[in-house]
Order: C-alpha cells, then structure tokens, then sequence
C-alpha cells in the first residue's frame, strides 16, 4: 500500500506540477492536524515539492514562501534531539543551497534583484559552488557591483574553464583578456581548441571597443577556422559593425545569422533597426510574423515591431511595442533608445531625454544616446547644452568621424562657430572620406560660404564611390545654381531613379522646367511622375526596390495571425 507522499512524489516525477499543487495543498495541511501523516523528513520533501511545483506554474511569490517554510522547517529538525535515525533522514534532505537558489530565481522573475543577491549571499562563501557564483556575478553585474562580479566570474572559470558567458563577462568588465586567457586556457589545457584563443581575444577587442580589431579577428574565425557559419560569432561580429557605424556590413553579417537561425533572439532588434533604416517591410515582416507564441516574446521582438511601425511612420503603436520592451527588460539600451527616438518625434523631448540618458548610463560608449540628446537639446533650442553634449560625446567616445560630425552640426547652427564646424568635418572625412553625413554638412558649408566649385567637386568625388539620392539631388541643386542645367537635369533623374518620392529633386526639375524650354515635356512628364492615371516609371521603381510603403492589407494579415488587436491598442 503506497502513502500520500509516494502518490506526491510520482505526481512530481511525471511532472504534473499542477497536480502536485493541488494535492500538496491537502497533505499539508492534513499533516498538521495529524503528524503520523507525513515523516519528517517527507514534510520537508513535500514543501520542496510544492514550492518547485508552483515555481514551474510561474506563482513565484507563492513559491517563495513555500522554500522558506521549507528552509524554517529543515531548521527546527535540526534543532531538535531526535533519534539517530531520524539524524541519519536529515542527512538526505535536500541542500540549503540548492533552495535557496530555487528562492533566488523566483526574485529574479519577479524583478527583485536586490532580495535575490540577499539570498545568494546568505550562501557562505566555501558552500558556493560555480552555479552559486555565475547567478551572483551576473546580479552584481547588473547592480553595478563591478569588484564582487569579477570576483564571482573568476571563481566560476576555476570550476568550470569553459564556461564561456563567465570569460566574456569579465572581458565586458574591463579585465584584461590575457589575463583572462591565462584563467581559461591553464585550466582546460587538456582540451584541443584552436580557436578558443582567437574567440577570447576577438571579444576582448570587442569590450575594449577596439571594433576594426575584433571585426579582423572574428572575421578570421568565420573564414579560416571550425566556426564558419556560427550564428553567435556572426551576431557578435554583425553587432562589431554596427557600434562602429559600418551600417551597410552589419546588415550583411545580422542577415545571414538571421538566414541561419532564424528564431535567433541576440541581434534581432539591431537586425529589426538595420531594416527599418533601409525600409525593407517586407524583411521586416518576415521578423515579426508569428513564428513562435507570443508568450515566447522576448524584448528583441517587440522592439522589432516597434520598428516595424516606426518605420511605417505609426508612432502610436511603436510607442506601445517600445514601452512594453522597456517594461519586460528595463536595462535594454535598444529598447531604451528607439523609445527616446520615437518620444523625440512626438515632440516629447522632455521624455525622450530621460531614457537617451538612462541608456547613456548602461552604455555610455554607444553613440546612438549621444545624438539622441544632442538633437533633443538642438530641437528645445538649448544650443549651450546641445554643445555641451557634443564635445562630451567626443571625450567619451574619441574622436571618431561619428562623434566629430555631431560636435560640427550643434556649431553649424552658430555663425560665429561654423568655421570650426568645417575644420571638424574635414578632419572627420580625413579618417573616413565615405561617411556621408559629413559630406552632406560639408557640403552645405561650401554652399553657405558660396565656394560652389569646392562643394561641386566635394559632391562629384562622393557619387564616384558612393551614390545616393540625396548626393545626386544636392549635386542637381549645386549645378542649377551655376547654371549647367543639363548637368544638373541628369542628377535630378538619377535621384528619382534612387527614390522617386524625392521632393527636393521634383522641385528642382520644376524650377529648371520654368526657367527654360529646351527640355522635352514628356521627358519631363516621366521624371516628374504627375501623371496620375498612368503607370509612371518611379511607381515600377519603388516597388522593385521595396522602397514603397507597406502594404496595408498585408500588414494586417501577418497581425491577425497572432490575435492581436492592434486598433485597441
């Protein structure tokens, strides 16, 4: 004849948490009326069910307590003088430890860190093993405990060298990587693993933000060792180009992670972000489509729909998607920015100020929280802080070509400073002759000083290497005004060809129309695109290169798939 505790325990063994529940509720409570019901130590094994049990049913709080009575009623067996059999019971209960750990991970869902670390450092220091070490490095790490996280991460390495997360979070907090190397190589010297040295030193460029390095490094690795078409290393390198400003290559690399793995969650909202930049909908769409319940969301998906309709120009739903990113992980510095982003183009500058800096604070060596509050300062018309915010951005992020252009555009809006603005943006295009956001200020100070010649030829030497819509427009507009119209009308076609919703480049056409009558009227009736009824040749454009708008009735297909009322909302 079995007892009720060998009924609970099968009920736990086939995992019937909710079962278990149930009935460990009755048997409790049973107990304490009768204490011939339940041993000692099958009391104490059956509060450890019901707390695991209500664990994996996600009541964390009530789960909590149910460790804690538990650990009390462990205490008071101990305390009491019992026989030497019931001495030898308690030898098999379960480890405080293991417990406690049980106690910690209910705070960490519950986003109590501070009580998790309170629980954790219960634990004396010789009874912590490396499981023990790694959940307090991370909680330390997290709660800017820098000194007691390296401290954790190392002790963990000395259990377990290969415990890769451990050796990378002692990279991010500034630890050296031969130092680290030393830590992971000595100990696990009898594992063959030619490229473990490289994958330490390519992340240890990575945190020491020596970006060309690491990309050179892991690079190496993809081509000409074992990890080729490793989905982390690629995610790693793809975010490598991204903080450095190489949008185009991170695109590439995040892309064939994505191709991959496509339920990857590392990368997915700077891979979510890339495409929004290059309005790629139906990219973006494939990212957002229900592949998985969305009970599964982590934040990296909803700031992918954030992106989506921000990009879509629906801000009141990005907003939502962003907010409840923010929500699900308060330190996500792409949650945190895109929602300034969106908060900056609702005119909310105030707010958008507020998570810029929060960012700042997690990543100050991102440059994104930067030009967000530069550009807040610059639109509320504080110029004085906008430059302020610049020349730190500068200091703390060197002087990159990213960094030096944004300290020249808060000068260009000072005309007693836009002659230092140019020496800063030569100085940046010195390092970088193709970053474009230079061009496009230099460019407009050439204009501004009326040296056209210079600007003509800054813009001529650009659309060389790189053309863009907007290069062929402003080189339209530049040759207009000298007055090579024929010149300027072929800049003027090319932009349309690029983006045929170009305004600038329209009206440009319009005024060389009205001020001359050599050009043909259907040639220009096809550039311009006014005719209505017909099937212009920039409509057939736009939609081979993706460039439109997303289209609505899609749109809301992909979104009724995962029972989403996105009006409500």
């Amino acid at each position: 004849m079995t007892s009720l505790f060998d009924q609970l325990k099968l009920l736990f063994d086939q995992q019937l948490y909710s079962n278990v529940a149930a009935l460990a509720n009755l048997v409790i409570t049973v107990s304490e009326h009768n204490q011939e019901t339940l041993s000692p130590p099958a009391k104490f094994q059956t509060y450890v069910f019901y707390g695991d049990s209500l664990f994996h049913l996600g009541q964390y709080r009530k789960a909590e307590m149910m460790y804690k009575k538990a650990l009390q009623f462990k205490k008071s067996l101990l305390k009491s003088k019992g026989t030497t059999k019931l001495q030898d019971n308690q030898k098999e209960l379960m480890p405080d430890i293991d417990i406690k750990y049980q106690m910690h991970l209910c705070h960490v869902n519950l986003k109590q860190n501070h009580q998790a670390i309170g629980v954790l450092q219960s634990i004396p220091g010789k009874q912590r093993n490396a499981k023990i070490n790694m959940a307090l490095a991370k909680l330390y790490q997290q709660g800017g405990m820098e000194r007691s996280a390296i401290t954790a991460y190392k002790e963990v390495l000395r259990e377990c060298p290969l415990a890769l997360e451990a050796a990378e979070g002692l990279l991010s907090l500034g630890v050296k990587g031969i130092e680290v190397n030393s830590l992971v190589l000595e100990a696990a010297s009898g594992v063959s693993s030619d490229w473990l040295n490289s994958w330490i030193k390519a992340h240890a460029q990575m945190h020491s933000r020596d970006y060309t390095q690491a990309i050179a490094t892991f690079r190496h690795l993809d081509e000409r060792s074992a990890l080729r078409d490793n989905v982390n290393l690629l995610v790693t390198m793809g975010e490598c180009y991204y903080y450095c400003g190489d949008f185009k290559n991170a695109l590439i690399v995040l892309q064939r992670a994505y191709g991959i793995d496509p339920y990857m969650q590392r990368g997915l909202e700077i891979y979510a972000g890339l495409l929004a930049k290059e309005r790629k909908f139906k990219e973006l769409e494939k990212i957002i489509s229900p592949n998985i319940n969305i009970s599964e969301y982590g934040p990296e998906h909803w700031i992918a729909m954030a992106y989506y309709f921000y990009a879509s120009r629906k801000n009141s739903k990005a907003i939502y998607f962003a907010h409840k990113a923010c929500t699900q992980n308060p330190r996500n510095v792409q949650a945190l920015i895109l929602k300034g982003a969106i908060l900056m183009d609702l005119k909310k500058y105030t707010e958008a100020i507020v998570h810029f800096r929060e960012a700042m604070q997690l990543s100050p060596y991102r440059y994104e929280p930067h030009r967000g509050l530069v550009d807040c300062y610059v639109l509320m018309h504080r110029l004085r802080e906008a430059l302020t915010m610049a020349s730190s951005a500068c200091k703390q992020l060197g002087q990159t070509p990213r960094a030096l252009t944004l300290y020249a555009s808060v000068l260009m809006k000072d005309p007693v400073t836009v002659c230092k603005a140019k020496t800063y943006l030569e100085k940046a295009l010195a390092q970088d002759e193709t970053y474009l956001s230079a061009v496009y200020l230099l460019a407009e100070i050439y204009e501004q000083e009326m040296t056209l010649e210079a600007a003509i030829a800054l813009l001529e030497r650009q659309v060389q290497i790189q053309p863009t819509c907007r290069l062929h427009q402003m080189l339209g507009d530049l040759l207009a005004r000298v007055h090579e119209e024929e010149r300027a009308l072929d800049h003027y076609s090319i932009a349309l060809n690029l983006d045929p919703g170009n305004r600038r480049a329209l009206e440009g056409l319009h005024r060389i129309d009205s001020n001359t009558s050599k050009i043909d009227n259907s040639y220009y009736m096809m550039a311009a695109g006014e005719d209505e009824g017909g099937d212009t040749t920039y409509e057939r454009i736009a939609d081979s290169e993706n460039e439109a708008e997303p289209d609505e009735s899609e749109t809301e297909a992909v979104w009724s798939d995962m029972d989403l009322d996105l009006s409500s909302q």
